[in-house]
């Protein structure tokens, strides 16, 4: 060992080297950004196409087919489903996560420009998702101040001059225009029509440059002004002359002209209060914990203000601030665990010295990993702080077996630097195969895609790099420090430890093992069925489930439903929520809209969205999914006439306690009525708290059917009547007029409320014809009452139904998706109908596919890297038999602690696969040394494992001790971490004692002397 050696002699040199990496760990660690998870970017776009006036029916015919039928074909896509509603079509596409959204783009937008599309249909547009565009922070602000809405814009603007901000978006905020009334008979009576007011505003405010004059040497532009800057303005416009009169007639002649707020389809509330909702944006590349703090520091100073001193604040979420609760709970862990493991040692070494030492290895390895995540371009997060927490103890395994085996050297009566350098290179070929090894395990992780790739990728990075730093500290560090501060004991320790309670019954221990081989090979192996089978039960999961006291109650009433009747819907509700310990705020939007909504750019009045933040863990007795099981029948039973739906959101952005899956098939009637089979068999389930589905609704509507003879007879054509019915009805913009204070308004004319607000009233609407003269709307048109569908939603191109089924929370994803497979396998569902499961079940199965071809691949990897350290074949599949046995104590921890089969539980398997053969490579390599010493075979093997039982429960114990505070969940966001440290902790449990046990009985049946041991 060179490198040990020169560290030795070179002592300055090796601190100057230390101090210089702790420099620059320090440095980076301010410089890498903070956030929850590691960067995900899913590949999924949209492509937006705008069909004014058209219904779903037309939508899809016309625009979305289309659409799909071109994109269907770019390179990478897995899923393509479209959303025709009416006026508007919106494609879904999904990719391969091995595809990058920027890659196919250009693909994309080249397929959607080619497709032919209806003229009256609008270019389409392309989305892609981007995940740093989702707020950071919403808040809402109330406020009984007259000038609200101006203050709620001073507010913003402060806010958006601090660094990091990208964007503030205001909901709920209502703006004033003006709004020119139409008087119906006055129009007649003076032969005007909508569109001639229309015409007249535009016309006399006007700003248009002329040419160029001269005066004198200078030349100056001119500007042709007639500006409306006035309610006063507008109303004394001329519109026409009364030609039997003579006089003017003005807008106010014909019209009420006033300043109204902008009519709205949604209401925001708080706490039963109006209010306005703003949802803060970062920039993509700022560091989430500092613009959380920044911010909230600074809205603070702002509310202390006398300006804004009445607005009333109240917090909805704050991802920053969860952020750094969740950070600082694994950071804890982590300062947890590494006392933990200095206890373990100072209990065993019974020396202040020693456990110094070796602790000196922790915080230097964990500082050199912040150089090279810096390097890497990873952010610090729950999965890089995770994989520090579950290397803490393996951090000082190194350091553990050098120091102990150079107080072996010590105890031996050697000098203090050439124990040291002994003792270092004793071990450091087994503690150099043990540490890579261990890293070979997380080499798979470039095979894994998706979430899980993302994921695991930045943990591998984070450990190896942490036990490569630990691996440089134990070879440079510990035994320079060694050589220098620990002396030789005065009296032979070897000797006393050799008479210890603890050697003395492991030599009897092996001893009999040897004696029994068989029986101990039996023992195992019924250990091994009950272990599996215990596995088998617990149940899986995909991610486990986080308490971000977030939870959101959606509320559907009939379609058409008045914007006030759901508002009163909502306020029952809220009576509900109203006073609840648990809750510490709730927000209600009122006529908001859903996904595809939200991107199309609808509402719904007679949908709803109630978001409720909950009191901070210490201060509630009962988690987020608990409370919502706990009131959902009472809310539901405040609003009967609505169907109900409380969703929790998942750290990984599904929802929690959701199995969902697509119904497909090329025949829409059959699809229907499998559809509806499959609902009412779903519904009789117990577990099943809620079930829905996106079955394609119809709606009432009014139908207009123009009566072409009589349109023609009128000299209309159709399209004219329904131009003129539709400006009518919704109004038209006509201009902006800017007051004297600077205010902008918009100006629409509209037909006075009375004229339109009913079906017999829009049936008198009277029609301007070319001649002159007037019809009423009822002269050209039949009224009809009939049924159009909200939506028509396509998969793949076929005609898709979507269920969504919320679960009790006492249930596991695994053992829900297994009960509605066999119950929808049970019903007789046509050959041509297929069920596509999706959500958390499609990402679960697609990930346990994935893990288990990693640990495959880990196992193969880990047994390559030991025949090249060992120049053997057979002493690596010695090693490699302790792998087995961590399946015996995982079983114990999973089950004991009620913890189901999730992806972290299987990185933590994974993990163990590379941690459980390092103690079988220290004893293995040890009893090798022995038998080159010229010990017998059998003699080897016991003093192998009486002289290797301490440093192998010493480095086990770190690990185990190290991950406790992980393992009990302890804090904001540990829930994810949870089954990783369970398993591990489980597994090394068993996989130890049985590695002390199991190991040198299965080394007997590999060697010739030993072979043959007891017949």
């Amino acid at each position: 060992m060179n490198i040990t050696k020169h560290a030795i002699k070179r002592p300055v040199f090796t601190m100057v080297t230390m101090i210089l990496f702790l420099l620059l760990g320090t440095i980076s660690l301010t410089n890498i950004p903070l956030k929850l998870m590691p960067d995900i970017e899913p590949p999924v776009g949209a492509v937006v196409t705008s069909y004014p006036q058209a219904g779903p029916q037309e939508v899809l015919d016309k625009v979305s087919r289309p659409l799909e039928g071109s994109l269907a074909t770019v390179p990478g896509l897995n899923n393509i489903s479209t959303v025709s509603m009416e006026g508007a079509s919106m494609t879904i596409l999904e990719f391969s996560w091995d595809t990058a959204i920027e890659d196919v783009e250009n693909d994309i937008i080249n397929r959607m420009n080619q497709v032919p599309l209806p003229s009256e249909a609008g270019s389409p547009s392309f989305l892609k998702f981007d995940p740093s565009q989702l707020p950071v922070i919403q808040l809402t602000l109330a406020s009984e101040e007259e000038n609200f809405h101006e203050i709620v814009n001073d507010l913003e603007s402060e806010l958006l001059n601090m660094e990091g901000i990208a964007s503030i978006d205001i909901t709920g905020q209502t703006t004033d225009e003006i709004v020119v009334s139409l008087d119906q008979h006055a129009l007649e009576t003076y032969g005007l029509d909508h569109s001639d007011v229309v015409s007249v505003l535009q016309t006399h405010n006007v700003t248009s440059p002329g040419g160029m004059v001269q005066s004198g040497d200078l030349q100056y532009t001119t500007r042709v002004l007639f500006e409306m800057t006035s309610v006063e303005s507008i109303e004394h416009t001329v519109v026409t002359i009364d030609p039997q009169t003579g006089d003017q007639i003005t807008v106010a002649d014909i019209a009420t002209v006033e300043r109204l707020p902008e009519q709205t389809d949604t209401i925001t509330r708080t706490n039963q209060e109006p209010s306005i909702m703003m949802s803060v944006q970062q920039q993509s590349d700022a560091n989430l914990a500092q613009v959380s703090r920044a911010f909230n520091e600074r809205l603070d100073a702002l509310l202390s203000q006398e300006k804004y001193s009445d607005l009333d604040v109240a917090v909805l979420f704050d991802q920053g601030e969860y952020v750094q609760e969740a950070i600082s709970s694994v950071s804890t862990a982590l300062m947890l665990g590494g006392l933990f493991a200095i206890l373990v040692l100072f209990g065993f070494l019974r020396s202040m010295k020693t456990p110094f030492i070796v602790g000196i290895a922790i915080p230097f390895s964990v500082i050199v990993t912040f150089v090279l995540l810096y390097f890497t371009n990873l952010s610090l997060n729950i999965m890089t702080l995770g994989g520090l927490a579950l290397g803490i103890g393996m951090l000082v395994d190194n350091a553990i077996v050098v120091i102990e085996n150079i107080h072996r050297h010590l105890s031996m009566q050697k000098d203090p630097k050439q124990a040291a350098l002994e003792g270092t290179k004793e071990v450091g070929g087994a503690i150099t195969a043990s540490t890579l090894t261990t890293i070979s395990v997380f080499l798979p992780v470039v095979f894994i895609s998706g979430i899980i790739g993302d994921i695991f990728m930045a943990f591998a990075l984070t450990v190896s790099f942490s036990l490569l730093a630990s691996l440089a500290v134990a070879l440079t560090v510990v035994p320079m420090i060694a050589s220098r501060i620990l002396k030789a004991p005065k009296v032979n320790v070897e000797e006393r430890r050799q008479r210890s309670p603890l050697i003395r019954a492991m030599s009897a221990t092996i001893t009999w093992a040897l004696k029994h081989r068989l029986s101990v090979l039996g023992i195992t192996a019924l250990l091994l069925i009950a272990g599996a089978v215990g596995v088998s039960q617990v149940g899986t999961e995909f991610i486990p489930e986080t308490d971000e006291g977030f939870f959101q109650i959606d509320v559907t009433l009939e379609h058409g439903t008045p914007l006030e009747e759901t508002l009163a819907s909502v306020e029952r509700i809220e009576d509900v929520l109203d006073g609840q310990n648990a809750i510490l705020h709730y927000v209600s939007t009122v006529g908001s809209s859903g996904t595809e909504g939200s991107v199309l750019g609808g509402s719904s009045t007679h949908e709803a969205s109630i978001y409720i933040t909950m009191a901070p863990l210490t201060e509630r007795n009962m988690s987020t999914a608990a409370f919502a099981d706990d009131i959902r029948s009472d809310v539901a039973g405040a609003a009967p006439e609505a169907e109900i739906s409380i969703q929790q959101q998942a750290m990984m952005g599904g929802e929690a306690h959701t199995l969902t899956f697509n119904v497909l098939d090329s025949n829409s009637a059959r699809l229907e009525k499998v559809a509806a089979e499959i609902m009412a068999t779903l519904e009789d389930l117990e577990p099943i708290v809620e079930v829905s589905n996106d079955l394609t609704d119809t709606a009432t509507e009014v139908q207009f059917h123009v009566d072409e003879d009589a349109a023609r007879d009128f000299g209309f054509v159709p399209a004219q009547i329904a131009q003129m019915l539709n400006e009518k009805m919704n109004g038209a913009f006509a201009t902006q007029i800017v007051e004297d204070q600077g205010d902008v308004y918009d100006v629409h004319v509209r037909y006075d409320a009375a004229y339109v607000s009913t079906i017999e009233a829009v049936e008198d609407l009277l029609l301007r014809t070319p001649s002159g003269t007037y019809i009423t709307l009822s002269d050209v048109v039949d009224v009809v009452e009939g049924e159009g569908p909200v939506t028509i939603n396509r998969i793949n191109q076929e005609a898709a139904v979507q269920f969504n089924l919320q679960y009790d929370s006492q249930y596991h994803l695994g053992d829900m998706s297994q009960l509605v497979q066999n119950t929808i396998a049970d019903i007789d569902m046509p050959s041509e109908t297929s069920v596509v499961y999706t959500g958390d079940q499609d990402l679960m199965e697609e990930a346990m596919q994935d893990l288990a071809l990693a640990l495959g691949l880990a196992l193969i990897f880990v047994y390559l890297v030991l025949a090249a350290q060992f120049e053997s074949f057979r002493y690596p599949f010695v090693i490699m038999f302790s792998v087995p046995l961590v399946i015996i104590g995982v079983t114990i921890g999973l089950t004991v602690t009620f913890t189901p089969l999730s992806v972290m539980a299987f990185i933590g398997l994974i993990v163990l696969a590379g941690i459980v053969v390092n103690n079988a490579i220290v004893l293995v390599d040890y009893i090798n040394k022995k038998k080159q010493a010229g010990l017998p075979s059998d003699t080897a093997i016991v003093e192998g494992v009486k002289d290797r039982a301490r440093p192998i429960l010493m480095t086990s114990l770190t690990t185990i001790l190290g991950l406790i505070p992980l393992a009990m969940g302890m804090g904001e966001g540990a829930e994810i971490q949870q089954p990783m440290a369970i398993t591990v902790i489980g597994g090394l449990v068993s996989a130890t004692f049985l590695t002390l046990i199991f190991i040198p009985v299965i080394y007997s049946f590999f060697g010739q002397v030993t072979r043959r041991l007891n017949h």
